[in-house]
């Protein structure tokens, strides 16, 4: 159900996984049959300013550690590509994962279930600690 990359593309450090992912993002694109330059018209049509192609080399080159990404390039480039496995790279840094929206209530429910147990679990407890203290 989560969207995301494998730890394989996100290891390493930070400025480094970025690249990878988002030449991992434009070869899946292009796999699709979408060019960089395609891709850079739509972020750029998506961002209301010029996006080239050199550009998007720029930030899917790991040796260009000088030149990163800005976030809202980033949410564009996920727009231009669909590839929504990119949205779970922040989340997944800290230990969360984003899931498609028709899951949520799913989701609720079963967070909803499982504070239900534990409850229940408390209750049980008091409930055979208040009897055995009563003599």
């Amino acid at each position: 159900m989560a969207v995301g990359y494998d730890a394989q593309e996100t290891r390493g450090p930070l400025d480094l996984a970025i690249a990878r992912l988002i030449s991992a993002s434009l070869k899946r694109a292009a796999d699709a049959g979408t060019s960089r330059e395609q891709v850079a018209e739509a972020m750029g049509a998506f961002l209301g300013r010029s996006i080239s192609k050199a550009t998007l080399d720029t930030w899917a080159s790991p040796a260009r550690c000088s030149n990163r990404i800005p976030l809202d390039a980033f949410v564009a480039l996920i727009e231009a590509t669909g590839d929504h496995d990119l949205l779970g790279f922040l989340p997944g840094q800290h230990g969360y994962v984003v899931v498609p929206e028709k899951y949520a209530d799913l989701i609720e429910l079963h967070l909803i279930e499982e504070k239900e147990a534990e409850i229940a679990r408390r209750k049980a407890a008091l409930t055979a600690r208040y009897k055995g203290g009563r003599s």
